[in-house]
């Protein structure tokens, strides 16, 4: 008779903790900057007593920092699930299309987040630092739903300057990542008015989405 091992399911209040230091962390990090919040500043203002609450649930800061991360790749995963759908059923894919869904389901996120937030600045930071910058592209790009819309990309001629398609890829990543951090920042220091968020977001969105279209086109066409 072979043994069976099973693994723990975390309590309610463990998973309430957990989830407080995340919160916690990434506003922070967000106001701060990575540099200038140590893991003691996290515990104390999530309301931790215990000394070793952050290190019990993340093992390293960058585990924590990795767990922030996946999980808004998963909520963006959530509203782009039915963009790809869409597509899919839809035949052939503009360029627009593609970069529609590409970019759209982040603004959705965004504006699901309500104001304030502070995942717009949280990434900003995580895409420039050296040890975080590739799993903040992978927690994205290796998503259920873009895994898809990598399979629907228009056909276009193939570039053998791998230096400029790499340059055009970061020059996006930097687009989008920085504009909604400016937006995002705007909105918390009262800079837009609140009030005007999700239209705010909608623009910002149209904005990038053609911005975006402008740039492969001029550079990879």
């Amino acid at each position: 008779m072979k043994a069976t091992t099973s693994v723990a399911t975390p309590s309610a209040r463990s998973t309430r903790a957990r989830d407080k230091l995340m919160h916690t962390a990434e506003r922070l990090y967000a106001e701060h900057g990575f540099a200038n919040v140590s893991i003691r500043m996290i515990r104390e203002a999530a309301g931790q007593r215990n000394k070793s609450a952050v290190q019990y649930h993340f093992s390293t800061r960058d585990e924590l920092i990795r767990a922030i991360l996946t999980r808004h790749a998963a909520a963006i995963d959530r509203h782009r699930i039915p963009m790809v759908a869409a597509l899919e059923a839809s035949g052939e894919v503009s360029l627009r299309e593609w970069i529609t869904c590409a970019i759209a389901p982040s603004i959705e996120h965004h504006i699901e987040l309500g104001t304030p937030s502070w995942y717009g600045r949280f990434l900003a930071q995580a895409v420039v630092e050296p040890s975080l910058r590739e799993h903040a592209d992978q927690a994205h790009m290796s998503t259920p739903s873009f895994r898809r819309l990598e399979q629907l990309r228009p056909s276009r001629r193939q570039h053998h300057d791998r230096e400029l398609s790499a340059r055009h890829a970061t020059m996006i990543r930097l687009l989008i990542v920085h504009m909604c951090a400016e937006l995002e920042a705007d909105l918390a220091d009262g800079r837009v008015d609140p009030a005007i968020a999700e239209q705010s977001w909608r623009r910002l969105g149209e904005n990038l989405i053609t911005a975006v279209c402008g740039l492969s086109s001029a550079l990879l066409s």
